[in-house]
């Protein structure tokens, strides 16, 4: 989780990734951010993030981001 904090917060440190849960939602991730996030998180967690992966729902909190991280790692 400290990894995935650490990205989040070199794309961008103004936002309070802890504590947010509507990341996509509240448009806090603008579709650029989003691009560069899944290139940072396929290469530092060895994942490939399909476009079915690219939803709200897996974008939203860094809850949601670890856990399809978790699940991707598994497949």
């Amino acid at each position: 989780m400290e990894e995935l904090l650490e990205i989040l917060n070199e794309i961008d440190d103004s936002i309070d990734f802890e504590n947010e849960k509507k990341l996509i939602d509240n448009h806090l991730l603008e579709s650029f951010s989003i691009i560069m996030l899944i290139g940072e998180l396929e290469d530092a967690f060895d994942i490939s993030i399909d476009a079915s992966e690219m939803t709200p729902e897996n974008f939203n909190s860094v809850e949601a981001m670890y856990g399809m991280i978790k699940r991707l790692q598994e497949d």
